[in-house]
């Protein structure tokens, strides 16, 4: 089972580095107000939710202690970028403080995650 979650949590990472890539690409496009949300960063966001999801659920099912507020904010976080970049994903230009927020809460999300014990 450990085997399998670490996979997890590698596909994991992975939708984070795509979301954060592709919110990276757009950053000197985001100054000129000439950003976009990238297909990467929806990609990204849907593999961070599917593998968050198989993650909890794996850990529950080894009775595992799990912090259900840490989770509860993160899948907050997500679920809100999800909707902005799903909203967004056909427009040429992205207003740029709804871009920087998406950069943003993927950047708390990673913190989060990292830092919440």
């Amino acid at each position: 089972m450990d085997v399998l979650i670490h996979a997890v949590v590698g596909l994991h990472i992975v939708g984070i580095g795509a979301l954060l890539g592709g919110f990276m690409t757009q950053m000197k496009a985001m100054g000129k107000g000439e950003a976009r949300m990238v297909p990467a960063m929806l990609h990204g966001a849907l593999t961070m939710l599917v593998t968050g999801v198989a993650l909890v659920g794996l850990h529950q099912a080894q009775d595992d202690t799990l912090n259900m507020v840490k989770l509860g904010t993160k899948l907050a976080l997500l679920v809100v970028i999800l909707g902005l970049v799903y909203v967004k994903r056909d427009d040429d230009k992205v207003p740029a403080p709804v871009f920087g927020t998406v950069g943003a809460l993927t950047a708390a999300n990673i913190f989060i995650a990292v830092m919440w014990v």
